[in-house]
């Protein structure tokens, strides 16, 4: 479930290229991607990273304070729908790597709060080759290849996929 050093390379020197302001991860596990994307922050710039397990926050907290940017993180446990809702902020870039499932739901919910040419970083959207097969098995393997479907007819953003790893979708909001 940890994003791996290339993938983590590729997202620190996408951050570095953006130079975000806010930044929002949903999902953290060991906060090892939210510290890749941190270091592209401004200055006084601040990510948001939401985790639904305790214990993955209390983790990936320890890493954070370690870090140069432990002031500038912010980890947020609970529902990720339910916590998107209740930040007021404007988004540079999102990174989406929690539950498959709600894949979509996340893109619907963040997509409204990200700036105009703003990204939205979607990892894991080829899910194990499974999105390739005819037809696609399994609840999250079906999940992933609407939201694909769902973001590639959607004429609000511009988008790229990646074969990097498990698959990364750059999405461009116009």
């Amino acid at each position: 479930m940890i994003s791996g050093r290339l993938q983590g390379q590729l997202l620190g020197q996408l951050s570095r290229m953006m130079a975000p302001d806010r930044i929002l991860e949903i999902g953290t596990f060991t906060g090892y991607s939210a510290l890749c994307l941190a270091r592209g922050l401004k200055p006084g710039g601040l990510l948001y990273t939401l985790e639904i397990r305790e214990e993955d926050a209390r983790v990936a907290r320890s890493w954070f304070d370690r870090s140069p940017w432990g002031q500038q993180i912010r980890i947020l446990q609970g529902d990720a729908l339910d916590l998107i809702d209740a930040l007021d902020e404007t988004w540079d870039l999102v990174f989406l790597d929690a539950d498959k499932v709600n894949y979509t739901k996340y893109y619907e919910a963040v997509l409204p709060r990200l700036r105009p040419g703003g990204w939205i970083i979607a990892d894991n959207v080829l899910f194990h080759g499974q999105v390739l097969e005819e037809p696609v098995k399994g609840k999250s393997a079906r999940a992933v290849n609407a939201f694909n479907e769902r973001v590639r007819a959607d004429g609000r953003v511009e988008t790229v996929m990646l074969t990097v790893r498990d698959g990364l979708m750059i999405i461009r909001k116009k």
